[in-house]
């Protein structure tokens, strides 16, 4: 069975902001992916400007590029020859990326594959893009009645080691980005605990 480092996974198209508001899942200390909404994101394909580049061209060659798309700042860091990436980048410029999400000292970034110089328009038509993507979002009335739901789950599940979150999400008649958002309200108030991934359980 192949190594599972060599599975091509799909290079979602996100801005930088969505990318950083994820949840980054561990197994022990390797990094495995980024929880985006319901999708477990290892690859990504996001548009920027370059507002910042840095090469280390000696024994310990490294090299970084700081992008930015209005929503969020993250960085692109490549290794030995692999700084030649960033040949043809200059400050200022607006580039596409298709590349590997990474983890070092609680920071988020990004392995490049393909780089691409695009113009400034590429930015506004990937926001437009993204925004098409995203849940109309429900008002107050719905989200309390579906936080009721979430908890009388959780309560009822409570006998059984807590609910499953996907089980949740097929089981509740919402877009599963909605329910994720009010399930991270719950995690952040202390209402709710996540013993593992993928489980949930309350704490009242």
């Amino acid at each position: 069975m192949p190594d599972e480092q060599f599975k091509r996974h799909i290079a979602y198209k996100y801005r930088i902001g969505d990318i950083l508001a994820g949840k980054t899942i561990f197994d022990a200390d390797h990094f495995r992916f980024q929880e985006i909404t319901e999708k477990q994101v290892v690859r990504v394909n996001i548009i920027a400007n370059v507002i910042e580049k840095f090469v280390q061209d000696q024994d310990k060659k490294f090299a970084s590029v700081t992008l930015d798309d209005a929503s969020g700042q993250i960085k692109l860091k490549t290794f030995g020859d692999d700084i030649s990436k960033f040949q043809n980048v200059s400050q200022g410029d607006t580039i596409q990326v298709v590349g590997l999400l990474r983890s070092w000292n609680n920071e988020i970034y990004i392995s490049p594959e393909i780089i691409k110089s695009r113009t400034p328009e590429y930015l506004l038509l990937r926001k437009l893009e993204t925004d098409l993507e995203r849940p109309k979002p429900i008002d107050k009335v719905q989200a309390s009645k579906l936080r009721d739901q979430i908890l009388e789950i959780l309560k009822k599940q409570e006998d059984n080691g807590g609910a499953d979150v996907e089980a949740l999400i097929i089981d509740l008649k919402q877009s599963p980005q909605i329910i994720n958002s009010e399930i991270k309200k719950l995690l952040e108030e202390g209402i709710a605990y996540e013993p593992r991934p993928g489980k949930l359980r309350y704490l009242g």
